[in-house]
């Protein structure tokens, strides 16, 4: 599986990025298993996961994705070394906390140590904002985490460009560490980084793993109506908005394109976003090991100029 540099973090990603979102909502602890150890083995050894994964659905808290993740790596210990764990904190934990302060932080990312089962965070990131706390305080406890040996490396999500900027520059300035990475909504639907974000990350050399790589399964083709939302929870939750003009001809680029490649919609806009200049690796998820196969394969698809090009026109 090819690799590549996450920013200057000393990491390296594959070309696609599990996103744990699903562990512990759409999928349970015994498919959860069987779909770690086949991504594991099949060279997709990145997770992303947050600590507020999953709070939206009825009845959880939050931790959910954190907790089903450490009790599969409590049950392989040998697999440890194997994968590689990102994480983030910021968004509100119901009834706990939210927010980038120091205090929030620190005991944010106990916490996830404590659900993961693990002494060190791999790649620690700023979920979203907070305008309401000092850059340099946010970055200063990411250091100390880092000092402790508690976190690996730093990045940042859903962050605008004025402000990912002022947090780069407040790294220089004081000596702290630095993002390495940006994650930001991206895929043919929702191309709005590549005015601003895209290229202040590739003038600074970050990494950019951008999340809804699949914009929350319409890509896949699965949603093609009003009736298809039904189909699954997070159809009814995020995809509708996207059954417009605009919608139905990605659909029929995706359609055609595959047809071609002798590969799936899905396939398609996953190797379109890769091949986007600045982007280090696409976030999306798998319910099944049908779906999890079609992620492997879609790491290794190159798109033709042809491709490229028919897609970007009907993207715009």
């Amino acid at each position: 599986m090819r690799k590549r540099a996450l920013g200057r973090s000393g990491l390296t990603v594959p070309p696609v990025i599990f996103g744990g979102n699903v562990f512990g909502w759409t999928v349970d602890r015994n498919t959860g298993f069987r779909l770690l150890d086949a991504m594991v083995d099949a060279g997709l050894n990145v997770i992303d996961s947050a600590d507020m994964y999953s709070a939206w659905a009825p009845g959880h808290t939050g931790g959910e994705s954190e907790t089903m993740i450490g009790e599969w790596l409590r049950a392989r210990p040998g697999r440890r070394g194997d994968v590689v764990v990102l994480t983030k904190c910021g968004m509100e934990m119901p009834g706990q906390g939210k927010g980038l302060s120091p205090a929030w932080i620190n005991r944010a990312a106990d916490a996830s140590l404590r659900r993961l089962g693990v002494e060190r965070i791999d790649f620690y990131q700023a979920h979203k904002d907070d305008e309401t706390v000092p850059l340099e305080d946010t970055l200063g406890a990411f250091a100390k985490l880092m000092d402790e040996g508690k976190v690996g490396a730093i990045g940042a999500s859903n962050y605008t460009a004025p402000r990912l900027k002022a947090a780069l520059e407040a790294s220089a300035r004081n000596g702290l560490p630095r993002f390495e990475s940006l994650q930001p909504l991206h895929n043919l639907l929702e191309r709005g980084i590549e005015a601003d974000l895209l290229p202040l990350c590739r003038e600074e050399g970050l990494g950019v793993i951008p999340y809804s790589a699949l914009a929350s399964g319409f890509l896949t083709g699965k949603y093609r109506s009003e009736s298809d939302l039904g189909k699954s929870p997070r159809g009814a939750r995020s995809a509708a908005k996207y059954l417009n003009e605009r919608g139905t001809r990605v659909l029929a680029a995706l359609d055609e394109t595959a047809a071609r490649l002798g590969a799936t919609p899905a396939q398609v806009a996953l190797a379109w976003q890769a091949a986007k200049p600045g982007i280090t690796a696409s976030i999306a998820s798998a319910t099944s090991e049908e779906q999890l196969e079609g992620l492997v394969k879609a790491a290794s698809l190159e798109l033709d100029q042809e491709a490229t090009e028919a897609l970007d026109a009907a993207s715009v």
